[in-house]
């Protein structure tokens, strides 16, 4: 048996982060049939966890895993991972802030020019020979819009910070005011989306947030209203959003993220008054390194004894005795 801590892995790492991992710890993926079997035999050595996909890590998979001290997330957001279960037991849960807040919110502006200007359906009409026919359609504009940005932590704050040179009003819904920005807040986020052109997506996914755009808020953005979501699916009444593009209660929108990923709905891909990635937000080598890094870093950090890099808000630290 090895002397190295014992590590389970949720799904696929990058190869460099297998290198990395596999000389400091005793590797351990879980499987996608058998899983009972293989944690009787191994969960109660397991001391970290690195998710990176596959099964979420809730109550369940936590009551197998007896001696788990940490769980390193892959991303930002960490719904996937109980996080308040966790701290429960007695479990440290960290996640890959700030080093992918810039490119998130380069593609959320880049998402949002693409959907605003048409330009893939532009692409598709010049690919297309149609050109030769006659000029595509104009588009709409970014010129007379509010934008709207739900959700203002460190990338919201970034979207934000690199839509003020275009000129356009800027305003935000969260919880409470972000002291020391300069952008209108509004408590109620129906009467942000009455008054903004563009609602933007960059809150946190889980419970508390589910289906926060729904129905009623795309009604409130109206008939010249444009959704841009680079949050989570789970944010926006997949349904609701649906209907109201069907319906032309909402203009277009500009997803990059889906309810069941990577199931995109087939009514969702015909439409072409829709910009549709296949949830690309951070997807650049550069970046999703800088993230693997960090999960690393946080697990080896954690068995040296030197705590956690960038624990979640869940998880108190330093620990209170």
């Amino acid at each position: 048996m090895s002397n190295k801590p014992d590590l389970l892995t949720t799904g696929p790492l990058m190869p460099f982060m297998d290198e990395d991992l596999g000389a400091a710890f005793a590797l351990h993926r879980l499987p996608k049939e058998g899983r009972d079997a293989f944690l009787a035999t191994v969960g109660s050595r397991v001391r970290a966890v690195a998710t990176a996909g596959g099964a979420p890590v809730n109550g369940e998979l936590l009551a197998k895993l007896p001696k788990l001290e940490i769980v390193a997330n892959f991303g930002v957001g960490y719904d996937s991972v109980d996080a308040k279960a966790a701290a429960a037991r007695g479990v440290v849960v960290t996640n890959t802030p700030d080093v992918l807040t810039d490119e998130v919110a380069d593609l959320a502006v880049a998402l949002l020019l693409a959907t605003v200007r048409e330009l893939p359906q532009a692409d598709r009409y010049l690919r297309a020979g149609k050109w030769r026919e006659r000029p595509f359609r104009f588009s709409t504009t970014l010129r007379d819009r509010t934008i709207g940005v739900l959700g203002l932590g460190r990338i919201g704050r970034a979207i934000a910070r690199r839509l003020e040179p275009f000129g356009r009003p800027i305003v935000y819904h969260s919880r409470n005011p972000v002291p020391g920005v300069p952008w209108k807040h509004y408590p109620d986020l129906i009467a942000m989306a009455r008054d903004a052109d563009v609602l933007i997506v960059i809150a946190p996914g889980g419970p508390a947030t589910k289906n926060i755009v729904n129905r009623a808020v795309l009604e409130a953005l109206g008939p010249n209203g444009i959704l841009i979501n680079v949050a989570r699916g789970s944010l926006v009444d997949e349904p609701a959003l649906i209907e109201a593009l069907r319906d032309k209660k909402i203009l277009a929108a500009g997803l990059d993220v889906f309810a069941d990923e990577p199931r995109v709905p087939q009514a969702l891909i015909e439409m072409d008054n829709v910009v549709l990635l296949p949830h690309v937000g951070s997807a650049t080598h550069l970046t999703r390194r800088a993230m693997g890094q960090l999960v690393i870093d946080n697990l080896k950090s954690w068995i040296a004894g030197k705590g956690p890099l960038t624990p979640v808000p869940e998880t108190p630290w330093p620990r209170r005795k």
